[in-house]
């Protein structure tokens, strides 16, 4: 005999409505956060019939955790570069820098250190971002660095022009890097 789980087996329609209000979301928003369309929630609040399948563990989950939409929320972009590290598909670490200030901001979406873009440090310094991004680049010391920066169209070594042309990809992981700039 499979597995059975404390789950049940289906959700009345009030039970979506109530929850979206509870979270404080329209119902796009609640799309968003369950990656479907509005159309689809629109469906699921006005549905004669009960809902079955993965919406169930969903709501169950952000019933008995509400705070998990903060979790994963990505905040509004409020400093001039924004740099996501994925690990795979995974969004890890949210990484806001301002250069003129030299001021570095971080939310991780892992609680697992091994994947966070700067390990246990949870407020890490423009240094350390510094170091975070040549980290994610080829050496300063490599033999014929200036034929892998002509290569890139790159004039000098720049960590961050690097990452922003590589994605900071190396050979022997699944790491990289998206560079967003605020105009």
């Amino acid at each position: 005999m499979g597995k059975t789980f404390a789950l049940p087996e289906r959700l009345e329609t009030e039970d979506i409505k109530a929850l979206r209000r509870r979270l404080g979301m329209t119902q796009k928003e609640f799309a968003e956060l369950m990656q479907v369309s509005k159309a689809t929630v629109v469906h699921w609040e006005n549905s004669e019939k009960p809902l079955t399948g993965p919406v169930i563990l969903a709501v169950k989950m952000l019933r008995e955790m509400p705070n998990l939409v903060d979790d994963l929320s990505i905040p509004k972009q409020r400093m001039p570069l924004r740099l996501y590290y994925y690990y795979k598909d995974f969004l890890c670490t949210l990484i806001d820098v301002e250069d003129r200030t030299m001021r570095v901001q971080i939310k991780n979406y892992t609680k697992y250190v091994q994947y966070r873009a700067f390990g246990n440090n949870t407020e890490p310094t423009y240094e350390d971002y510094q170091a975070f991004l040549e980290s994610r680049c080829f050496p300063r010391s490599r033999d014929k660095v200036k034929l892998e920066l002509a290569h890139l169209g790159l004039p000098f070594y720049d960590p961050l022009m690097i990452v922003e042309k590589t994605e900071g990809r190396m050979a022997e992981d699944d790491f990289r890097l998206i560079v967003e700039r605020r105009h």
